[in-house]
């Protein structure tokens, strides 16, 4: 440091160097003071705050993945009624968990918000965009939700093999295909049609009380149609739940048979959705129509919610409920 002269400090304007030039003199150490830039540039950056979390009803059979640590994740799809999130696994793949908006299809691997679409509470953001699922919490962009209670998509039925009411079903069936026409008319958009289709072969692996036939149509239902859950994986994911949820012996094989050939050949979103099928893990909509099918609920009501359910989805997931079904029926009827 340059020291400062008598004449500098007689005739120096600046009080401030008087000072520090007869602190000098008197032999006290002095402690340069840094200029007002060099404390803007030595103060910390700030700390973007975490967002306020919202509360959601979230699936139990997401519990272990939202209760665990907190892990990055990558959005599948985001629209203004639900965001998809998968959990980066060490192999690829992984939990697959959505956020959901009180209105949406209330799916088995879903945190449900207690607000409509309409108010827009989700996030837009592109497809891949990062995320993280742990710490009882979902973090998308500027959202973050928060398991605040639980709920169980897996509908407890009265008995090992509940007994359903025969005119619930006919009232199904006939809602499904309507009333007085043939089953073999029924079709979804995107999947073959005719007698060599896949729908052609699925019925008739039902009369014959089949369970191999059924297994291998399934697996050629497996990723046919368009969307996130494509009409052919709704249709057996539908048939699965129904057989595992209705007791049928063989339930889990088929479950385990199209679960291990449904990865490359389907979205992550339904692989996702059929191994909750596979513990009978259902959507709401799905659980209240098997409810009302045992005289537990309003059936008609029940009927007409799934059945809107997305474009296809509700419809598909109806015919894999009369599936399974018919299924059990008759494979009861063989014995």
């Amino acid at each position: 440091m340059r020291a400062i002269d008598d004449t500098e400090v007689r005739t120096g304007s600046n009080e401030h160097l008087a000072q520090r030039g007869r602190a000098a003199r008197a032999g006290v150490p002095t402690i340069p003071l840094p200029r007002e830039s060099a404390r803007a540039a030595a103060r910390p950056a700030p700390v973007a705050p975490t967002p306020a979390a919202v509360p959601a009803a979230a699936s139990t059979a997401v519990a272990d993945v939202l209760r665990g640590p907190v892990r990055p994740a990558r959005v599948l799809l985001s629209v203004p009624a639900a965001v998809y999130v998968q959990v980066l696994g060490e192999r690829g793949g992984g939990e697959v968990v959505g956020v959901l908006t009180s209105d949406a299809a209330r799916l088995p691997l879903g945190c449900v918000l207690f607000r409509p679409g309409n108010g827009r509470p989700l996030v837009a953001v592109p497809a891949g965009a990062p995320a993280e699922v742990g710490g009882g919490r979902i973090v998308v962009g500027d959202l973050a939700v928060s398991a605040s209670a639980w709920w169980d998509p897996r509908p407890r039925l009265p008995g090992g093999r509940p007994a359903l009411l025969p005119e619930g079903v006919r009232q199904l069936r006939n809602a499904l295909y309507g009333e007085g026409l043939p089953h073999s008319s029924f079709t979804l958009p995107g999947l073959p049609t005719g007698p060599g289709g896949p729908l052609a072969a699925l019925r008739g692996a039902v009369r014959r009380a089949d369970l191999e036939a059924a297994l291998r149509t399934a697996t050629r239902l497996i990723g046919l149609g368009p969307g996130l859950t494509p009409a052919g994986d709704d249709v057996v994911a539908g048939t699965i739940a129904g057989l595992v949820l209705l007791g049928h012996p063989a339930a889990q094989r088929f479950a385990s048979g199209v679960c291990s050939l449904a990865g490359g050949r389907t979205t992550e979103l339904s692989r996702a959705l059929l191994r909750h099928a596979a513990a009978g893990q259902v959507s709401g909509e799905y659980a209240a129509v098997l409810r009302g099918l045992v005289g537990e609920r309003p059936l008609a009501p029940a009927i007409a919610r799934l059945l809107a359910t997305g474009a296809t989805s509700g419809r598909a997931m109806a015919l894999g409920l009369c599936t399974a079904i018919d299924l059990v029926d008759r494979t009861a009827r063989v014995r």
